[in-house]
């Protein structure tokens, strides 16, 4: 079967041939109907798989959708096959404290047990199929088309956690900036304005993404640069953003997030853009909050597929032959929403 491989680190990944898996038993296969690309890939590519030592090569893709067409020993009578669904991607080992809760994305026993996602850390779903190792990671999806719906595995997931973390100070008449309308952000704009009402301002560097922010929902569209801080500042008469979510987390965004927030503000950093946040007395407003969340629950996941009806997820769609076009242009920022790979 044809797969985006990452051959090496610090260079882009090649379709390659590689033989179609076998599921063992508890694993399940997936004949993909869609796979979504992300900037962690890049950063996988740039730093992860080097600093973390992944066994390459790796099949890449964390955002999977697929058709459950086969399943190992002691599962078959566990799935439907021929059945639709969406992969949740942080698995847990299921047994530990934290996934006990429901927590599985911050799995106490990942490392130790050597559990990563589906390609971050093993083969994951740029392929034509795809081995899950557990049933619960298959999450239903009905009849939503592949294509829109896989991006809510990460680009949707993600933010909703976040934006349910601080849904208490989102508030009528209060403020939430947005920064970076990529992949996560468009998706996070229409998911505050869904489940607060809280005024959205979106800042960005590229007048196309600003212009996509516009179309989904955002308030107040800002450029990225200190006039944004002023032009907050102003809209909430001095006083700040109650919650400024960072979807880039490069220097820059952090640096002008550490700006427009209030005091007992949230301030949530997502992006893995490689910036620092320095926190502490005199560095951040009095009782403010900064949290760098990580994906989401499998149970916040089907909160996100039950709300996709009212989502405008925005796509660019590849044939798998042309992915590594794709992670070009994602690379390059040129991707309007969430690049998808159609095998």
């Amino acid at each position: 079967m044809r797969a985006i491989r990452l051959l090496e680190p610090r260079k882009f990944p090649e379709l390659c041939e590689i033989p179609e898996p076998t599921p063992g038993p508890s694993q399940i296969l997936v004949k993909m109907t869609a796979a979504g690309l992300c900037h962690s890939d890049i950063a996988v590519m740039d730093f992860y798989a080097e600093a973390l030592n992944y066994k390459l090569p790796m099949t890449l893709g964390h955002e999977c959708a697929g058709t459950i067409v086969d399943a190992g020993a002691g599962v078959k009578s566990r799935v439907n096959i021929g059945e639709n669904v969406l992969i949740y991607g942080p698995w847990g080992c299921g047994h530990c404290r934290a996934c006990a809760e429901g927590y599985e994305n911050y799995c106490e026993n990942a490392t130790a047990e050597n559990i990563t996602p589906p390609g971050l850390g093993h083969d994951g779903g740029c392929a034509e199929y795809f081995l899950v190792d557990d049933p619960r990671f298959c999450i239903p999806m009905g009849d939503l088309d592949p294509v829109a719906a896989v991006p809510l595995t990460d680009a949707g997931l993600t933010p909703y956690h976040a934006i349910q973390l601080s849904k208490a100070k989102l508030e009528a008449n209060s403020v939430a900036v947005v920064m970076g309308v990529g992949g996560l952000g468009h998706l996070g704009i229409q998911m505050i304005k869904q489940m607060t009402p809280a005024t959205v301002v979106a800042v960005d560097i590229s007048d196309d993404h600003l212009a996509l922010a516009a179309k989904v929902g955002a308030d107040v569209c800002l450029q990225s640069n200190a006039a944004a801080v002023d032009a907050v500042k102003d809209l909430t008469h001095g006083q700040g953003a109650d919650v400024v979510f960072d979807f880039v987390g490069a220097q820059p965004t952090i640096d002008l997030g550490a700006q427009m927030l209030k005091m007992r503000g949230d301030w949530t950093i997502v992006g893995i853009g490689g910036g620092s946040a320095t926190v502490g007395f005199g560095q951040t407003p009095y009782e403010c909050r900064v949290t760098s969340p990580y994906w989401g629950t499998r149970a916040d996941l089907i909160d996100v597929v039950g709300m996709a009806d009212k989502l405008s997820i925005h796509t660019e769609t590849f044939n798998l032959s042309d992915g590594v076009e794709a992670y070009h242009k994602l690379h390059d920022g040129t991707v309007m929403g969430r690049a998808v790979l159609v095998p």
